[in-house]
């Protein structure tokens, strides 16, 4: 097991950080939650239009994405980190000080697991299976895995860190997935609908990009 943990730790130190400064700026950019509302607001538009306004079936779906937040990101931050109590890489006593720190952004002093993995990664699951069309599945599963990349990059989470949140955010996402079809029958997603949310996503990042670019310029 403490051979386990070396190797976490040096591959966190192996990947973490840069001396980009465009980078630092795209990442804190990419990390924070608010710069995903527009994506969330786009999948709230798709759910309302494919239900046609019939309320009750928007709300199952809306209960079910807060219920994903719930057990993947809650139970994290209030049950597991603190009975776990493993230090972030930016707090570690023993790595603390090798960590690229972006900004004096350091984190909470516990890591274990990562909440933005299975936050991110559960509502990745949930929607996915909801949707099922490809060509949404593969964005929504690559924004996650960007989310977990900036959590690398800070020098807030060791890899297993974000391993165990993605396990745990799969696993959340595909139960509240079958307990949402145990109350109702999902629906058929049109793919054209699918396109807001994808082109979102990707004009979030080029946002993002630009954004950097200026501040970092």
């Amino acid at each position: 097991m403490e051979e386990l943990i070396q190797f976490d730790k040096q591959l966190l130190l192996a990947v973490n950080g840069s001396d980009s400064v465009f980078l630092d700026y795209l990442v804190l950019t990419l990390t924070n939650a608010k710069t995903w509302i527009p994506l969330y607001l786009g999948l709230f538009y798709v759910v309302v239009q494919t239900h046609r306004k019939n309320w009750k079936d928007i709300l199952f779906i809306l209960a079910a994405a807060g219920l994903c937040v719930l057990l993947a990101g809650a139970v994290d931050d209030e049950i597991v980190k603190p009975l776990v109590a493993r230090w972030r890489p930016t707090h570690d006593p023993e790595i603390g000080g090798l960590v690229d720190v972006v900004n004096g952004y350091r984190g909470g002093n516990y890591g274990f697991f990562s909440a933005h993995a299975a936050n991110t990664f559960s509502l990745a699951m949930f929607f996915s299976l909801l949707m099922r069309q490809r060509m949404f599945v593969i964005p929504i599963v690559t924004w996650s895995f960007i989310n977990c990349w900036t959590r690398l990059y800070l020098g807030v989470h060791y890899p297993g860190d974000i391993l165990v949140g993605l396990c745990w955010g799969g696993i959340v996402g595909y139960i509240v997935y079958r307990l949402y079809c145990k109350v109702t029958i999902p629906a058929q997603y049109e793919l054209r609908l699918l396109y807001v949310p994808v082109s979102i996503l990707l004009l979030t990042l080029f946002c993002a990009l630009v954004y950097a670019g200026i501040v970092s310029a």
